[in-house]
């Protein structure tokens, strides 16, 4: 009799202790250094056919630096500016352009601007792939968020197809 219940028990123990191991990490997909610098560099592209002079940077979903490129005569603060707004994209997994309504003066949301690093202006915006976010871009130095914004998504759009093909 006690083994009958001795070993269900066991069994259900271990089986319980395999579980929780398979939650206690997890595995997740990021943008590749190749595709990250791809998009940097439609990024910069597109705003240079535009007459623009910027800074474009590409993070991991985390908001880790991959790649940051700033053309010639963008401003000295133009390549830590696109940092700063890929990482927002990447932290709050949205554009930065609605970040910066959502978190105005007044609003609820206020706050979040006081956060170390958190830049919420136009120009930043998360990457995705299969509906998960893999990095966002950042553009800094083109005339207003809407065109930081516009050489953002050329940048995205020279990877998108790839993305989408995985």
């Amino acid at each position: 009799m006690f083994r009958h219940v001795i070993m269900p028990l066991v069994l259900l123990g271990l089986t319980g202790a395999s579980a929780t191991a398979q939650e206690m990490t997890f595995s997740s997909r990021t943008l590749t250094t190749e595709a990250a610098l791809a998009a940097t560099q439609a990024a910069l592209q597109s705003c240079r056919d535009s007459g623009y002079q910027v800074a474009v940077a590409v993070t991991d979903r985390m908001g880790n630096p991959i790649s940051i490129l700033r053309d010639r005569y963008a401003g000295a603060h133009t390549a830590e500016t696109a940092t700063r707004k890929a990482y927002t994209a990447a932290s709050f997994r949205m554009d930065t352009t609605s970040l910066a309504l959502e978190t105005a003066a007044g609003e609820p949301a206020s706050g979040i601007r006081q956060v170390p690093q958190v830049l919420a202006l136009g120009g930043g915006l998360p990457i995705e792939s299969a509906g998960a976010l893999v990095g966002a871009i950042g553009v800094s130095g083109a005339p207003g968020a809407q065109a930081d914004d516009g050489c953002a998504q050329a940048g995205i759009d020279a990877i998108q197809d790839d993305l989408d093909f995985e």
